[in-house]
Order: structure tokens, then C-alpha cells, then sequence
């Protein structure tokens, strides 16, 4: 494995490639604090967790136009609402053609419900754990969401996280070619030891620059590939 090129030298092709310090501070994606993460509601987040398990492998767009009719459909993502729907209910609702038919993740609705209120029960609510996740271990907090959700696997669970204001990188093609073409990662993305090369990496390029992890990883993607302005 190779050493990390210092980040000022990642950040300074970002900039040449994306018109500047200002044009790429506008690319970068907003992250709360702790605090602000907090004012999530359970509701909210298992909406954002539903929205994000449909938007896998499909054309977002669709998703989005019709996510106001899932979010009448499922009681406004409400936990203890979407747990009283019976089989037979959510049978009718992956069959409705105002939603997208998709049986599966129809049904991931009501386990992620189960995942938000079990959580909710032993931490508050559950933007109150992912709020005090520590960001040096967010690849923990993937796994946990993987384990304890449904179809939260893959890059899903770390888009749910960046898409609510969660400090966490994101496992993108470009940042994975970045890895490999500079042998930082000797293994699959998928693995543990991987994973953990990863997050050694970013946590050393956050204490050179003090930047949150998403810029981290926003500016890193911006820095290779074909994305040029």
C-alpha cells in the first residue's frame, strides 16, 4: 500500500478542474452539526431512508415525482402508523400504481419502521444516534444501519446519511478509482479491512485540513475523473 498524497494537493486540482476556490465551495454539500441533526424527526428520517431505498437502482426522478404519494400512502412515514399496516395492506400499496411496484421494497418501508422505532426506544430517536455518531468511525455507523435496516447495504445507507446533513464520505466510482489507482485499498470495497483503510485515510485528511468528511469526499471526486467544467 502506498502513502496519501497530502489533501492541499487533491484540493488544488479540485479548484483548476471546477472554477476555483468559489466555484468549488458551491459544489459542496451542506452538513449540520450535531445539534441541528437532532431536529430530525423519526418521521422524516424513515422517510429519507424509504426514499433513498427506492432511488437505488432506479430512475430518481420517478421516485421523487411520486414520493408525495407515499408519503399520504404511509401515514406521512409516521413509525408507529406504517407498523400497523397488515401484509395484505402493504401487498395493496406495492401493487398501487399511483407508487412504484416493487414488493420488496415496499415491504423495507415497514422493517426500516421497525429499525427507526427500536432505535427511538434505546437512544431517544434516531437522529439522536446517528447525531452523536462519531465521525471517525462512520463506516460503523453504515454497518450498523445494514445490519439493524433493510436494503440499507451498499452505498445506500451512506446516501441516506449525506442526503439528511450526516458528516459521513460517500464511496463514489471516482472515489473508489482514487483509491485503487493510488493503492490505498488492497481489497474489495465490501470488506471490513477495506472499509477501515478508508476511513484512516479521510480521518488523516480531516486532521490536516479541519474539513468535514463530505467536503472531504466531494472535493476528492472533483479532483478526478471525466467531471470537469
Amino acid at each position: 500500500m502506498q502513502k496519501a498524497e497530502p489533501f492541499k494537493h487533491i484540493y488544488e486540482r479540485a479548484c483548476e478542474r471546477k472554477g476555483g476556490e468559489s466555484g468549488l465551495a458551491q459544489l459542496l454539500p451542506q452538513v449540520l452539526t450535531a445539534a441541528e441533526y437532532r431536529n430530525h424527526s423519526d418521521a422524516e428520517l424513515l422517510s429519507a431512508i424509504s426514499r433513498q431505498v427506492f432511488q437505488s437502482g432506479f430512475v430518481w426522478k420517478v421516485v421523487q415525482a411520486k414520493w408525495p404519494a407515499y408519503e399520504q400512502a404511509f401515514f406521512g412515514f409516521e413509525p408507529h402508523k406504517v407498523l400497523l399496516l397488515s401484509p395484505e395492506q402493504l401487498a395493496a400499496r406495492a401493487a398501487d400504481p399511483d407508487l412504484i411496484r416493487h414488493a420488496k421494497k415496499t415491504q423495507a418501508i415497514y422493517d426500516n419502521a421497525i429499525m427507526v422505532t427500536d432505535i427511538a426506544r434505546e437512544h431517544g430517536s434516531l437522529a439522536a444516534f446517528i447525531a452523536d455518531w462519531p465521525t471517525a468511525d462512520i463506516t460503523g455507523l453504515w454497518q450498523q444501519l445494514k445490519r439493524r435496516g433493510a436494503r440499507l447495504g451498499g452505498n445506500t445507507g451512506p446516501y441516506f446519511l449525506r442526503g439528511t446533513g450526516k458528516d459521513t464520505f460517500l464511496l463514489s466510482t471516482d472515489v473508489q478509482g482514487y483509491f485503487k489507482a493510488h493503492k490505498l485499498v488492497d481489497g474489495s470495497f465490501s470488506s471490513q479491512k477495506t472499509l477501515a483503510q478508508v476511513q484512516a485515510t479521510f480521518n488523516d485528511w480531516q486532521q490536516q485540513t479541519g474539513k468535514p468528511l463530505a467536503h472531504l469526499s466531494r472535493i476528492l471526486s472533483c479532483s478526478v475523473g471525466d467531471n470537469r467544467l
